[in-house]
């Protein structure tokens, strides 16, 4: 399906070698793998990661087989098209088998942050409607505490070594050492690798690309606790064959640094998806090195010979940049890298391209769009300069507008003093919220995504975000909205009253501060500590809050509303 988007600002701009409209294959995703896998068979898909040295690597035929199999065993277990399953695994071969196994079944995959707390848990199963759970061993302890209060029949358990040609020696004293985490799964759970071991045998399922719900990606908002934005297998299979006409024609095999955790739409996308969609390979992390010199020893061993694409964000590429000694490795493999999930300091992206060669474009996106919406060229036409501050130009077949705050119903004009609501339109755009039509008609109107957040676009068609959506919050790069943390709160016995707020801070972003009203009967009985270290019980770690204060009464509007406004005003006049 192409989009006829007519004469826009930014295609004077337009990036060259870049379609302004693609016609997207209306086919799932697991039908997508089967194309890349029969075509590139013996081509390396997977290198997994754990350290230099300790890596493994299936083809695309390995994977292709193992998604069979593992789709079989699972169909077995008695999950049927728009079942749910929930997949709570760090960057492994395991979770994209997993993922694409439910692709061929018609499932539909909600992904789990492995670094989340029972609550956190128990709100994605229970409002998914999960049947089936596949989670890591290391993890399951979280888990387990929530699990019987949840819809999930099946549990299915794996260790980050269980698949793939690890060495066994290596395995065994990893484990043994404690160098490889491990955990104990209960006796009635499944094991992956036995389903591994099912003989392929798959059911005949017809899946609607355009229309049948592929990914739950749970997101933050405004009205509370994470809710399941509805991505298709279209919205999937379109936003990374964008993505790859962005990056454009390479001469050499195409690999993508897999740091970012796929559990994260934009990882899924720009990292798995991608490489699917064009036959490369993933250079998967379990998680972001505590060491980036791992890091760089890998770029440098897979990346010989290929070319490499890393999706990153600002803290990731400060890191990179701030560690000594990278000057030793060839990283001339890493061309490409694009910076998302909040703003890239100007400073940060000129010292990375200048110390590792390597370009790095800004972008924008969200969950509800798959996630990317724009980007800056890798390529412009000639004459033209790099526009820096920006979030870049729209993908291909994608439309923005700027429209007025007070009604929503009026479309603004060009340059900064026309500040409003950016809204999306385009292939990328999901279907709506699971369960939540009031919300996902206040989202997509008309066929637009209201994004909620401001921004303005100057009259060559380049956007500004002037402010990412009004109370949301970035620790580290990670986004926290203030009514999930209170949501979480207010279950703390002693906590009457909560409101949350995001305060700048010189090397996180923001850091999260707590104002709460305490029950009487717990006044001068609790300190601002305990609730803090609850906190740390209960959600993962970047939406702890830094700081409590303890308050008689929180500032609110007349129907109750309180104003985070007022508490956060208040502290910047304090730091005056």
């Amino acid at each position: 399906m192409t989009t006829d988007l007519g004469d826009r600002p930014w295609y004077g701009d337009w990036p060259q070698g870049v379609p302004k409209s693609i016609d997207y294959p209306k086919i799932g995703l697991g039908e997508l793998l089967r194309e890349t896998a029969r075509a590139n068979a013996d081509k390396t898909a997977i290198i997994f990661a754990l350290k230099p040295g300790v890596e493994s690597v299936i083809t695309y035929g390995q994977l292709d087989d193992y998604v069979d199999r593992m789709a079989t065993g699972l169909h077995k277990l008695g999950l049927v098209k728009g079942d749910v399953l929930a997949i709570m695994l760090p960057n492994s071969h395991q979770f994209v088998i997993t993922f694409f196994a439910a692709q061929r079944l018609g499932l539909v995959v909600t992904a789990i942050n492995p670094t989340y707390k029972p609550m956190e848990i128990k709100h994605q199963l229970n409002d998914s409607g999960a049947k089936a759970f596949v989670v890591l061993d290391a993890v399951f302890e979280a888990a387990a505490k929530v699990l019987p209060e949840t819809g999930v029949k099946h549990v299915i358990g794996t260790n980050l070594v269980d698949v793939g040609n690890f060495s066994p020696v290596k395995k065994f004293l990893g484990k043994l050492l404690g160098k490889i985490p491990s955990g104990k799964m209960p006796s009635t759970a499944l094991a992956f690798n036995d389903l591994l071991k099912t003989e392929p045998n798959l059911p005949q399922v017809t899946v609607d690309p355009l229309n049948d719900l592929a990914v739950l990606q749970y997101t933050g908002g405004t009205t509370g606790t994470p809710k399941g934005a509805m991505l298709s297998a279209y919205n999937l299979v379109s936003n990374p064959l964008a993505g790859k006409a962005w990056i454009g024609e390479t001469d050499k095999n195409l690999g993508f640094v897999g740091v970012l955790p796929l559990f994260h739409v934009f990882a899924m996308t720009c990292c798995m998806n991608i490489a699917i969609a064009t036959g490369a390979f993933q250079l998967l992390f379990p998680k972001p090195p505590d060491d980036f010199n791992d890091w760089a020893a890998l770029v440098e061993k897979w990346g010989k010979g290929n070319q490499l694409v890393m999706a990153g964000v600002a803290v990731l590429f400060n890191k990179i940049n701030n560690t000594p000694g990278l000057e030793k490795y060839d990283l001339s493999p890493l061309t490409h890298c694009l910076s998302g999930a909040g703003p890239l300091p100007r400073d940060v992206q000129m010292t990375f391209e200048k110390k590792f060669g390597a370009l790095v474009v800004e972008g924008y996106g969200l969950s509800e769009s798959s996630p990317v919406v724009t980007a800056n060229p890798f390529v412009l036409p000639e004459g033209k300069e790099r526009v820096l501050g920006s979030i870049g130009l729209p993908f291909p077949d994608t439309d923005l507008k700027i429209m007025d705050l007070e009604t929503g119903n009026t479309q603004l004009g060009y340059g900064p003093d026309q500040v409003g609501e950016l809204c999306v339109k385009g292939p990328q755009v999901m279907m709506g919220y699971y369960n939540r039509p009031e919300e996902s008609a206040a989202a997509l109107r008309d066929g637009w995504l209201y994004t909620g957040d401001i921004a303005y676009m100057d009259e060559r068609g380049w956007t500004f975000i002037m402010d990412r959506a009004r109370d949301l919050v970035k620790v580290k790069g990670y986004s926290v909205f203030p009514k999930e943390v209170e949501d979480y709160m207010f279950s703390h016995p002693d906590i009457f009253e909560v409101a949350v707020v995001g305060l700048p801070h010189p090397k996180m972003g923001e850091f999260i501060k707590a104002y709460v009203v305490l029950n009487p009967e717990s006044e001068g009985k609790v300190t601002g500590e305990e609730i803090i270290e609850w906190c740390r019980e209960n959600m993962t770690h970047y939406k702890v809050p830094s700081e409590v204060e303890f308050r008689q009464e929180l500032p609110k509007t007349m129907v109750g509303k309180v104003l985070r406004r007022v508490l956060k005003e208040e502290e910047m006049a304090k730091a005056r």
